[in-house]
């Protein structure tokens, strides 16, 4: 049976893009890297826009795969327990969703961390740091989807696992944000209209999450295989 969890992690990226965390604050990040205003000068300067947003999106792959490796090793460290760590993993996965559709409210998921971001992006370098105090600042109300992959590598991957899975997770945020450096015109009208349609990802993505936390708690992920 083929491994969903790598299509999983590209999926789950993907969507995290669209969190209402995340998707109204496009427009910022990209003029911030860019150092333009989006109606007067992006349409010029695709390619520019589209170098600096890839130096973004490699600073948070870099973040993302750090915390693969170290969830990975958490995972090594600890495999004699790893048929409990990963029952308590799923329960934990699950309450994030609960959380994340509304059931439950949990404070800590709910508090940004503020980490320093260059003052200017000045060249492709700053972009880079750019881009990894975006993922080290990671905005609470997506931390759950990162965390619910984070988790799973912890108890049910290798280290290497857990490198491919952060990579994958990364690429799927990466390449929303690739597109929209290209067609940043496009997005704005898109934006406009999408307002009503966010809270219900973020629902959606929830109840997800708990079916995914319940599949890993009974040792099922594989069922996904068959969707």
């Amino acid at each position: 049976m083929q491994d969903t969890s790598i299509p999983i992690a590209f999926a789950a990226g993907f969507l995290t893009y669209f969190s209402p965390c995340i998707l109204p604050l496009i427009p910022a990040y990209i003029t911030y890297i860019t150092g333009t205003t989006l109606e007067e000068e992006l349409q010029d300067k695709k390619l520019f826009a589209l170098s600096r947003t890839l130096g973004f999106v490699l600073g948070f792959t870099i973040i993302f795969m750090i915390f693969g490796i170290l969830a990975g090793f958490v995972g090594q460290a600890f495999i004699r327990y790893r048929n409990v760590l990963t029952k308590i993993g799923g329960i934990i996965i699950v309450l994030f969703g609960l959380n994340m559709v509304g059931l439950l409210k949990l404070e800590f998921l709910n508090k940004q961390r503020n980490v320093r971001s260059p003052k200017e992006v000045k060249n492709w370098f700053s972009s880079i740091l750019m881009g990894m105090a975006f993922a080290a600042g990671w905005t609470p109300c997506i931390g759950p989807v990162l965390g619910t992959i984070l988790i799973y590598v912890g108890t049910t991957a290798t280290v290497s696992k857990g490198i491919i899975l952060l990579l994958a997770y990364s690429i799927g945020l990466a390449i929303p944000f690739l597109l929209t450096a290209l067609l940043i015109n496009q997005f704005s009208k898109f934006l406009m209209k999408s307002e009503k349609v966010l809270p219900y990802i973020v629902k959606i993505s929830g109840v997800v999450i708990i079916v995914v936390g319940v599949l890993i708690v009974f040792n099922k992920l594989n069922f996904l295989a068959y969707f």
